[in-house]
């Protein structure tokens, strides 16, 4: 990341708000801590859930936001007509490649199926080489804590290298989330598998 300036996070988070309420309050300290870095805001451009609730927190206070959303998700996700730009795209494909490209780092908070399957898939992007940005599990309350162990699992399971295993972080506040996307320097070596591993 040293060799390129760091613009824009992308943040996945549900669409939903969630039963516990620090987890919107998690939202809104994110949003904040972006726009006081000077930094942009790439999401999911719902304008309800955590979605919303990050969106408004980085207007409020002066980001830059750009929200990605599929034509299917327009009216149930309620797009957000405060944004800076309102990309709206063909397929959830698109919308993730479009996020990607669009983002320096990715923050994830709290979520459902389809926030772990963003996380996963960005993940899983990286350890094939397809981009070097950090990826970072913002998790204040232990949200998170059965998909690391997951990770280990699969780790032990020798399915995931450790050096893959380790391309997601955790960080437990907003700032040192986004300390951690700004120091993030990708392993040397991405690919899941060489002539030499098996």
């Amino acid at each position: 990341m040293a060799d390129a300036p760091f613009r824009r996070v992308c943040v996945f988070c549900g669409a939903q708000p969630g039963a516990d309420p620090r987890h919107a309050e998690l939202a809104t300290a994110l949003g904040r801590a972006i726009a006081a870095r000077g930094l942009g805001l790439v999401y999911g451009g719902g304008k309800v859930g955590l979605m919303g609730i990050v969106a408004d927190a980085a207007i409020k206070a002066g980001a830059e936001v750009i929200g990605v959303i599929p034509e299917a998700l327009m009216d149930r996700e309620l797009g957000h007509g405060g944004v800076t730009e309102l990309r709206v795209v063909p397929s959830m494909h698109v919308r993730k490649q479009m996020m990607n490209e669009l983002s320096d780092g990715f923050v994830v908070l709290p979520g459902g199926i389809g926030t772990l399957e963003e996380s996963v898939e960005i993940q899983s992007w990286a350890q094939l080489g397809i981009h070097g940005k950090g990826l970072v599990y913002l998790d204040t309350d232990g949200y998170w804590t059965p998909f690391f162990a997951l990770l280990d699992r699969m780790v032990e399971g020798g399915f995931v290298q450790p050096r893959h295993a380790g391309l997601a972080l955790r960080a437990d506040t907003p700032e040192a989330a986004l300390d951690a996307l700004e120091a993030w320097s990708p392993p040397a070596i991405t690919r899941w598998m060489t002539k030499t591993e098996t």
